[in-house]
């Protein structure tokens, strides 16, 4: 790997970052050995995750958090999940546009990354990138998902902290449980809170929430209530998000996050590696001979995978 690349990375070069997250975007056969060689510069970074439905205002919660953490004097690095298009395999990028009023800089730096077909919000190279950003010493990188509905379990491995956003059209405490998001939340933000509905949800969230015994290790959810377009609630937010950071390092949480992170990176490796050794050119032709049958008259996939690992 190009050491000005690298040394380019680390001392936070625009040009330098846009090259090496395109080679991780890209899966360039250069990447591997790019993160390898940043992996030692990694681990600083606070990582922050906005999840929530779709036009629940997420994009301008980020905008508002960028803008205090900047005033905090830290640098901060968004990636921003766009859905990618099931039929043209297009991505529409569109939060880089919503959110071009910020003050872009040198300690600000915002990617758009479409999910190319990755489940549960995050892009299969988002945590990787976000290493990048770790490496090129951001203080901040929050991570902003896709947020269509389905379960964003894998945020929970990618960050210290997760927020989700909801309005108060997101629905009644059984919609809300249905949605999974309170397996993953470390703080919600009710916004949109000037609407009708907003104390009514928030009231059903703290019912949700104080239902559960917390041990002293395990935070307790926090509720703000937000209107981000205005700014109102953003600063009792980033309030609340310092104190889960403290919160984490104190109870070492976040290391535990940091080995999550670490054991799914390796998991991924080594299971892409199996999985190229595994399909062999004998494994592939039996699979294409049992395609060819009538379903009925194929084996079971139990069955049929045991002839695979078997090799027969």
């Amino acid at each position: 790997m190009s050491s000005d690349l690298i040394k380019g990375i680390l001392e936070k070069n625009k040009l330098s970052i846009s090259q090496g997250i395109s080679l991780v975007e890209n899966n360039s056969e250069f990447a591997p050995n790019l993160l390898s060689d940043l992996f030692k510069f990694t681990g600083n970074a606070f990582r922050l995750g906005i999840t929530g439905p779709p036009g629940a205002g997420k994009s301008s919660i980020v905008n508002g958090l960028v803008k205090r953490f900047y005033k905090q004097n830290k640098s901060i690095a968004v990636i921003a999940v766009d859905p990618t298009s099931p039929f043209s395999g297009g991505a529409v990028l569109g939060d880089r546009i919503r959110m071009n009023s910020l003050d872009i800089n040198s300690n600000i730096f915002f990617r758009s990354l479409a999910t190319r077909g990755s489940q549960g919000g995050l892009a299969s190279q988002a945590i990787n990138i976000g290493n990048i950003f770790d490496a090129a010493n951001f203080d901040v990188i929050i991570f902003e998902t896709v947020g269509v509905g389905q379960i964003e379990l894998d945020i929970i491995k990618a960050v210290e902290s997760v927020i989700v956003v909801l309005v108060p059209e997101s629905g009644d405490e059984v919609q809300i449980l249905k949605a999974g998001l309170m397996e993953i939340g470390n703080l919600f933000a009710i916004n949109k809170s000037d609407r009708p509905g907003s104390n009514k949800l928030a009231t059903s969230l703290h019912n949700i929430l104080t239902s559960k015994t917390y041990k002293p290790n395990e935070w307790e959810p926090k509720i703000i209530q937000t209107i981000a377009t205005s700014e109102k609630g953003l600063e009792e937010l980033i309030i609340n998000i310092d104190l889960h950071e403290k919160f984490n390092k104190n109870y070492k949480l976040d290391k535990q996050k940091l080995d999550t992170r670490y054991k799914q990176s390796l998991n991924k490796i080594i299971n892409a590696e199996l999985g190229k050794k595994f399909w062999n050119h004998h494994r592939i032709q039996v699979l294409n001979n049992e395609l060819l049958k009538e379903y009925q008259n194929r084996a079971s996939p139990q069955v049929l995978s045991e002839k695979l690992i078997l090799n027969e």
